[in-house]
């Protein structure tokens, strides 16, 4: 019930929320923060729930872009279908790379993620005559079901369903045995082997499907901003995704959530240190991991419970 609570409670303030945006500015990091949200309930089920750490997930989502972005340009594909095309092919790149990487564990599990992501990222850059290289490319609008998705307020309701469905699957997954699985994976990969957990199988399972929603995110950010670059990819946008669910709170959906909007919104309020921004999450990072081991949000109802 507390799930379906936190769900209700997040439907209501995305219906409610347009009443205190006043322009199109507001909107657009609306959006940006439900983008960044969905993909790190994703991410959260493979670090919080699985403790599988992963330092490459912006590369997943540079090819859900990239997928869009060439179907849509070069091919005339649908947007839906481009963007369903990009997830299967994600999600297959994923499972071909998840068993060798997830046999690793600790450093080398993060410098393994780490080269991955760093590998797609310098495809993205060397394949100019697809991706435009640096330089970048145009991205087509988005159209839903007939109708187009031309402006902020309108991208706003469509990211904004994205993240209750997004929401709703991962609480569907961890209520589930698969859930109940990662749990006891993380607590200790021996011993659910030892209860006769096929640990190899759940740490795939998860990697493909984290994976699959940073491509789907990765899709609707290239459409909505309408132009993307290999940065997309980026090291730096790997650690930001890390960071908000440390943040927010590992193994805690609503928590992610929180760290997807704390930190997204953190730029805009450091706009006036701008090039220092690496130093604050990495300050943000080990201020989190020194005081609040478990994050904001489980740290935080963790007290009132105590109080109440």
């Amino acid at each position: 019930m507390r799930r379906y609570r936190g769900l209700a409670l997040t439907a209501a303030i995305i219906a409610l929320l347009p009443l205190a945006l006043p322009n199109n500015y507001y909107y657009d990091v609306a959006v940006r923060i439900g983008m960044n949200a969905t993909m790190v309930v994703g991410l959260n089920l493979l670090i919080g729930y699985a403790g599988q750490i992963s330092l490459g997930h912006a590369g997943f989502f540079g090819l859900g872009a990239y997928a869009s972005a060439l179907l849509t340009a070069r091919y005339g594909w649908p947007p839906i279908a481009a963007m369903l095309a990009g997830m299967a092919g994600v999600g297959l790149i994923a499972f071909v790379v998840a068993r060798p990487i997830l046999r690793l564990r600790g450093h080398y599990l993060a410098m393994a993620t780490l080269g991955l992501g760093i590998i797609i990222y310098m495809v993205l850059v060397n394949e100019s005559a697809w991706t435009g290289g640096n330089d970048g490319m145009t991205v087509p609008g988005f159209s839903l079901l007939g109708v187009t998705v031309a402006n902020e307020r309108a991208w706003y309701w469509v990211t904004g369903a994205a993240l209750l469905v997004a929401i709703t699957l991962a609480n569907n997954i961890v209520d589930s045995p698969v859930g109940r699985a990662l749990r006891a994976l993380h607590g200790s990969e021996v011993a659910a082997q030892v209860a006769g957990i096929d640990t190899a199988r759940y740490k795939v399972k998860v990697f493909v499907v984290s994976a699959v929603f940073a491509s789907a995110v990765g899709s609707m950010m290239a459409h909505y901003i309408g132009f993307i670059t290999p940065q997309v990819s980026s090291f730096f946008h790997s650690i930001e995704l890390v960071t908000m669910v440390v943040v927010g709170g590992m193994a805690s959906t609503y928590g992610a959530v929180v760290g997807a909007v704390i930190l997204t919104m953190l730029p805009q309020l450091l706009s006036s240190f701008e090039g220092y921004e690496m130093i604050v999450f990495g300050l943000i990072l080990m201020g989190t991991v020194i005081f609040l081991p478990r994050g904001l949000l489980p740290t935080i109802a963790a007290r009132l419970r105590k109080t109440g």
